[in-house]
């Protein structure tokens, strides 16, 4: 397989996007957890509670998506140097645990969004609980 200085710059664009819309969940839940916290402070309900420690634990997921993501990223620049200082072999290895690091926070973004599906069913399922007849 031939690797060039352009080969690792092809990601940039994606990850960059990637990082934007893990940045953009993440702001999204922060805003969701300071309203919740106050509407628990209020209400001492358990399924807001439950809400909250579910946020908690996606968020974990976000922070670690950004870390692979970003990892990813200062990996295919590495690569990049390495390849300008003429170590092709080793740019290859660099380029492919590049890879390997967007594919993890990827799969971590899978993960999120399962997490976040389910709430919104906890949600829904109260919901139907409360306007039943």
């Amino acid at each position: 397989m031939e690797i060039t200085l352009t080969t690792p710059a092809l990601l940039f664009p994606a990850i960059s996007l990637l990082l934007l819309a893990y940045t953009n969940r993440f702001m999204a839940l922060a805003n969701l957890i300071r309203s919740l916290k106050s509407r628990y402070a209020s209400t001492h309900s358990q399924l807001v509670y439950g809400q909250i420690e579910n946020l908690r634990i996606r968020l974990v997921l976000i922070r670690s998506m950004q870390g692979f993501g970003i990892a990813s990223m200062f990996g295919c620049v590495f690569c990049m140097f390495i390849l300008f200082a003429g170590y092709t072999t080793i740019g290859k290895y660099t380029f492919g645990l590049s890879l390997l690091l967007l594919m993890i926070s990827l799969a971590l973004a899978l993960r999120e969004i399962q997490i976040s599906v389910k709430a919104l069913e906890l949600e829904l399922d109260d919901l139907e609980e409360t306007s039943a007849p």
